[in-house]
């Protein structure tokens, strides 16, 4: 299965410990290409729909249902856990967080692989 950076898919995520996200839920890939395509492992963040506004969730819409991406939540898991993949490319509801997003990724991709 061929996994890319910002794509969507479903992921179980049980068994988990007290707070964290239980069940099969959507998220999105955040670990580069570079990674996803030798390493059987991939870094994602969980979706929800039942959220409030924290600094470390961001509004997003994807399949025209309003939700957010819960970065708190960040793990890595491996591929094993992709179910299916549910589309590419979330759709920011902040015109905002594209910019802030190509910002992060480019911090993302210093940090794992030493280039700006």
């Amino acid at each position: 299965m061929v996994v890319k950076q910002y794509d969507v898919f479903l992921v179980c995520l049980d068994p988990t410990v007290d707070h964290e996200i239980k069940k099969s839920r959507p998220c999105i890939v955040l670990s580069p290409d570079e990674m996803n395509k030798y390493i059987s492992t991939v870094i994602i963040a969980p979706m929800t729909t039942k959220s409030r506004s924290y600094p470390t969730r961001i509004h997003i819409t994807f399949q025209k249902k309003k939700g957010w991406v819960v970065l708190d939540q960040i793990r890595t898991i491996d591929k094993q856990r992709l179910i299916k993949r549910l589309g590419e490319k979330l759709k920011p509801c902040d015109p905002d967080i594209s910019h802030k997003r190509q910002l992060n990724d480019k911090r993302f991709r210093c940090i794992f692989f030493g280039k700006p």
